[in-house]
């Protein structure tokens, strides 16, 4: 893996947009009660064959990190745990980069890293999965 880190500048680019998006998302779940706003908030997969999506527990990780509780929201999805925390990160660098011309680092990966990557996420993504049915379907295994 090779960083690369460009003069300081204050060009919009990808991890901005990735810090706005995260920006946004946690505003909205510190702010917002979405689940009890809209009536028919809600995970149709789950209401119907009892079983969790991949996406199950994502609006109470944006809760539930927008008001830090991390343990909490770790416990609704780790994947998406991760995620929410590296959209907090991002934000935290588009606001640095914006505000104060902080070059934001480019990484450059080789084919063989690529390679990893591809592989591992998959993997990564059905653990998680298989984390949140146990706990949604067979909570009685975890403890």
């Amino acid at each position: 893996m090779k960083v690369f880190f460009p003069p300081p500048n204050r060009r919009f680019g990808p991890v901005d947009v990735l810090g706005l998006v995260g920006l946004t998302g946690l505003l909205i779940g510190r702010y917002v009660p979405v689940a009890k706003l809209i009536p028919f908030w809600g995970c149709i997969l789950r209401e119907t064959t009892g079983w969790p999506c991949l996406g199950c527990g994502l609006t109470r990780v944006a809760d539930r990190v927008a008001h830090f509780n991390f343990i909490g929201a770790w416990e609704a999805n780790p994947m998406g745990t991760v995620a929410a925390l590296l959209f907090a990160l991002a934000a935290v660098v588009m606001l640095l980069h914006m505000a104060f011309k902080m070059p934001v680092p480019e990484l450059q990966l080789s084919p063989r890293e690529w390679t990893w990557v591809r592989v591992a996420f998959p993997i990564l993504l059905f653990v998680n999965y298989a984390y949140v049915v146990v706990k949604t379907k067979f909570p009685h295994l975890l403890t």
